[in-house]
This record gives C-alpha cells, sequence and structure tokens, in this order.
C-alpha cells in the first residue's frame, strides 16, 4: 500500500529538567528542534507542532512561525487531549510521533510503521522493541479517533506524560509493534543528559545532521567505543520511567 503522505506531529517542551532547553541545542549550524523539522522534510514528512502553553513554549511557537510550519499550543499536563486536539484543529486521520529529543529517527520506518497501521486496519503501532529502550528509530502511529475517544474518558487536568499506560481505558483496541528493523542499533540515540548530547554530535560531526540510520549502523559497527559514551545512562532512564508509571 503506497502512503501519499505522512503527518509528523513533533512533540516539544523546552522547559526538560534533566537537560534544561535541550531542543534549542546546538546541532550544526541549526538548533536540535529546526533539525528534527529538515529531517522530517528531507523525508517527505509534514511536520506538525504541538507544543503547550507554557510561557516557556513561546520560543518553540517563534521557530515553527519563521519556518512557515504548522503547530498547536494545548494543555500543559494532558498530552493525550492536546494530541486530540492538535488532530483536530488540522483535522488528521492518522499520524505518527516524533519526540524532539530524537534526532536520527529514521524516516524510512515511519513510512513501514504507517503502513503496518493501514495494512493491518490497527489503531496504534508502537515502536520496535529496540526503538523503545533507546535507540530512538520511530515513534507510534496512530488513528487520531483513538485519542479522540480516550480524551473523553480522563479529566482535562490529568498528567498523561506517559501516555501510552492510558491505551488500557479503552476496550477493542487494536494495538501492534513494529517488527524488528535493520536500522535499529543497540545504542542510545535518544537526548537526555549531557552525555546523550555528546554522543549525538560525533555522530553528526563525522556523517551529518540528514545521515541515514543505515550509516549510522554502520558507523557504530566499525567504531563499537563511540556507544559507550553515553550507554550506561540507559538504566538511569528505565528507572526514572519506572517511577512516572507508578
Amino acid at each position: 500500500m503506497k502512503i501519499k503522505k505522512i503527518i509528523g506531529i513533533i512533540l516539544v517542551r523546552s522547559d526538560s529538567k534533566r537537560l534544561p532547553n535541550k531542543c534549542f541545542l546546538d546541532f550544526g549550524e541549526v538548533t536540535i528542534l529546526h533539525h528534527i523539522i529538515k529531517r522530517c522534510l528531507h523525508y517527505k514528512i509534514t511536520p506538525i507542532i504541538c507544543t503547550t502553553l507554557l510561557k516557556s513554549d513561546d520560543k518553540v511557537v517563534n521557530l515553527a512561525k519563521r519556518l512557515n510550519i504548522l503547530y498547536y499550543r494545548g494543555s500543559t499536563k494532558n498530552k493525550i487531549l492536546r494530541i486530540s486536539n492538535c488532530c483536530k484543529k488540522f483535522k488528521l486521520e492518522m499520524f505518527h510521533t516524533i519526540d524532539a529529543d530524537d534526532p536520527f529517527f529514521c524516516g524510512k520506518e515511519i513510512r513501514r510503521s504507517i503502513q503496518y497501521l493501514n495494512s493491518l486496519s490497527l489503531d496504534i503501532v508502537r515502536p520496535t522493541l529496540v526503538s523503545s529502550k533507546g535507540s530512538a528509530l520511530v515513534g507510534y502511529s496512530a488513528k487520531s479517533n483513538i485519542f479522540h475517544k480516550l480524551s473523553q474518558k480522563i479529566y482535562e487536568n490529568t498528567n498523561t506524560e506517559m501516555m501510552w499506560n492510558f491505551f488500557k481505558k479503552l476496550k477493542n483496541i487494536k494495538i501492534k509493534t513494529l517488527s524488528k528493523s535493520k536500522f535499529d542499533c543497540n545504542a542510545r540515540l535518544t537526548l537526555d543528559y549531557p552525555e546523550d548530547y555528546i554522543f549525538l554530535e560525533s555522530i553528526r560531526l563525522i556523517l551529518g545532521n540528514l545521515t541515514s540510520r543505515k550509516n549510522i549502523c554502520n558507523l557504530l559497527k566499525k567504531n563499537p567505543n563511540l556507544v559507550k559514551i553515553n550507554y550506561f545512562r540507559n538504566i538511569q532512564w528505565k528507572n526514572n520511567q519506572n517511577k512516572k508509571q507508578n
């Protein structure tokens, strides 16, 4: 099945705690967030910025305006409601989530995820298992109506940062995990800590901003010591995720 247009909802907040303002860290000639937008366009993904009403996120919106990128501002705590309203505003039927701290996401795998969503008539496609553990290959593909339904079942001010746990509230929801990818590296390619930034910058300096995941995997196979820069942070990241879920 050929997918003509893919919408990438870029989830971004500038008030990060572990690495303050990480979406505005330099990444070559642009910032991380600007790079994410350029990478979307490179892979023919239509980016939509989805951020909050916090004053600190004015800077996010200003960048979107300057680059003529669509944006939506919504609930600070309730990410599910924010995404639902974003979909309503732009009349989206389906989309793929792109976290602004995953600078080397794979456009080819995003396309595969969307195709998976359609061909199997699913509601949500989860990232590959390796991607979910920190390799940051892809996000979630989803049908918008699922977010509309769920947003009606939770209080408006509920903190849904760990939003995928809330989908258990829906009955008969069709969810599958994207099958293993050859572009999934056994490395930490998400941005949460200073060591992550050093690692990601090292890759960018060697391969460039728009390099493919295939090139990244090949680089890390030939230079396994690069992975050691930040991989130890995975344990701390997993512990933080578990605390949020409990």
